[in-house]
């Protein structure tokens, strides 16, 4: 496997209010990038700073399969646990070796160095555009569903 995606186009501030356009979402705050077949996917900006410092993430195992709604992990942070659910269906492939020294990266870089898995995509469903996802963001006010 490679050591992680490139998956921010430019280097621009990991915030809260940033949502990048080339990827996708859905409505339990995760996000996933789509090349090839193989998707990588991550939790948005936006639940990183309502989760705060995370402590700890049980991820997928590495050949596990994932089904697209359904929760394939958990992350703790020093004030919440929250499930982890898979943006699509799928076989992992990898996960994201630096989370396991440095949970907090998914604070500091959710959309890059932060990402969670990367699977081999069988079926994405309900995947919401970055507009829709800024709607949803506005409504729910920091909560997550």
């Amino acid at each position: 496997m490679t050591s992680g995606p490139q998956l921010a186009p430019n280097s621009a501030a990991e915030t809260a209010t940033s949502i990048p356009r080339h990827l996708r979402y859905t409505w339990d705050h995760e996000w996933l990038v789509v090349d090839e077949g193989d998707a990588t996917v991550g939790i948005t900006a936006f639940a990183a700073q309502a989760l705060g410092d995370v402590v700890h993430l049980r991820l997928p195992e590495v050949g596990t399969w994932v089904e697209a709604g359904e929760s394939c992990g958990e992350i703790k942070s020093l004030t919440a646990v929250s499930g982890l659910y898979a943006p699509a269906s799928g076989r992992v492939l990898e996960v994201n070796p630096v989370l396991a020294d440095d949970p907090g990266a998914v604070n500091s870089a959710p959309y890059t160095g932060g990402w969670l898995f990367r699977l081999r995509v069988e079926n994405i469903a309900g995947a919401l555009t970055p507009d829709a996802y800024a709607a949803h963001c506005a409504h729910t006010q920091g909560d997550r569903r």
